[in-house]
């Protein structure tokens, strides 16, 4: 759960061993927040954009995400940036992305970290 209240809902099958499992978590959140919306100096997973992962048995990882506003410029582009981030985690098998808006994100999904760094307190 971020500071905000929310939490990206973490979803993994039972066949993978709990430590690999936290394994995976923490280093899925690591890649997440390599990422950045270029207009907004804090990352994506702070942000509160990640709105769903989900780990398979065989570790396809499948993230719904949304962007801060349907016609971000970068659309096309962040999801790209998001499977590139969690391809490098160790142990991951494929990774898909999909793009949702519902529901829309708005400022309060953001964790206290995020809204300490853009001064919204």
């Amino acid at each position: 759960m971020d500071d905000a209240g929310h939490t990206p809902e973490l979803e993994a099958a039972s066949a993978l061993p709990q430590a690999e499992l936290d394994r995976l978590t923490d280093e899925l959140v690591t890649a997440m927040k390599t990422v950045f919306d270029p207009e907004i100096p804090v990352d994506i997973y702070e942000l509160g954009l990640i709105y769903r992962v989900d780990v398979s048995d065989d570790r396809d990882v499948v993230v719904d995400m949304t962007l801060t506003a349907p016609g971000c410029p970068v659309a096309g582009e962040m999801p790209e940036w998001v499977r590139d981030a969690v391809l490098k985690v160790e142990g991951v098998k494929t990774c898909t992305v999909n793009l949702v808006f519902d529901p829309p994100w708005d400022p309060s999904r953001m964790s206290d970290e995020a809204r300490l760094q853009l001064n919204m307190f």
